[in-house]
């Protein structure tokens, strides 16, 4: 996929219909429980879940309990809230993928929601060898690095406030990524810009496309379909998730 256009802030009545979109969102995870349990079977490696801006483990917990549960060792970051890419953040999270790493002597997986994403992308950028994937949700890589502020993104006014405590940034980046990754992004996105969010696809980037909400990504159930088949493909031998799906 190809986005040429200049990104623009989503509508303020996405923006609004974010809360109460995400709450049935949520609430239609619980009723596709039964299903769930019948997607594909994880091989155990550790797979470290990263939340969005201004959330924390707790925002990714339903998301978690999924994953183990289907047999993945699906662990939060332990960085409390997400401000943003502050000191303790920026090096708590190479911390965290060096020692999964030795934990298991595998590579991990990362999954990142919005601005964990960016972080998940930099991450395997510094350290590809110890990062078996990537999979992000609603994460906004294709910002103009040079933008200006609130007229791209509903949280721009928010992450500049806390800007003095940003002391190691992370530039967004749509630069290919040395493993294998998968975009996962809804074009009613109240948050951020649909056209931030999704990869040049290549052979080792695809993106797949869910309806819903940005904060309710991370537990729509046709997300936690996708993000549970790419964490159940053997590693080494990746494919995209309509070919693999077709395969089935």
């Amino acid at each position: 996929m190809s986005v040429t256009n200049t990104p623009r802030r989503p509508s303020r009545l996405l923006m609004g219909l974010e809360a109460p979109r995400a709450t049935v969102e949520l609430a239609m995870l619980a009723a596709a429980a039964p299903a769930v349990v019948l997607a594909p079977r994880g091989d155990g490696h550790t797979v470290l879940v990263l939340p969005g801006f201004m959330t924390n483990d707790l925002s990714t917990l339903a998301l978690r309990v999924v994953l183990r549960g289907l047999g993945h060792d699906a662990r939060g970051w332990g960085l409390g809230t997400n401000l943003g890419p502050t000191s303790s953040i920026v090096d708590g999270l190479l911390h965290l993928v060096d020692d999964a790493w030795r934990d298991s002597g595998r590579p991990v997986s990362l999954l990142g929601i919005s601005l964990g994403g960016v972080y998940a992308r930099q991450l395997a950028i510094r350290k590809p060898e110890r990062v078996r994937q990537v999979i992000t949700l609603g994460s906004p890589f294709r910002l103009p690095t040079t933008y200006s502020g609130p007229h791209i993104t509903n949280a721009s006014s928010l992450y500049r406030m806390l800007g003095a405590l940003h002391e190691r940034p992370v530039t967004p980046s749509e630069a290919p990524l040395p493993v294998p990754n998968t975009a996962i992004y809804t074009r009613t996105d109240g948050i951020v810009p649909w056209e931030s969010c999704v990869n040049v696809e290549d052979e080792l980037s695809e993106n797949v496309e869910v309806f819903g909400s940005h904060c309710g990504l991370a537990h729509h159930p046709m997300s936690v379909r996708v993000v549970a088949d790419r964490l159940a493909q053997p590693e080494g031998k990746w494919m995209p998730f309509r070919v693999r799906a077709a395969a089935a």
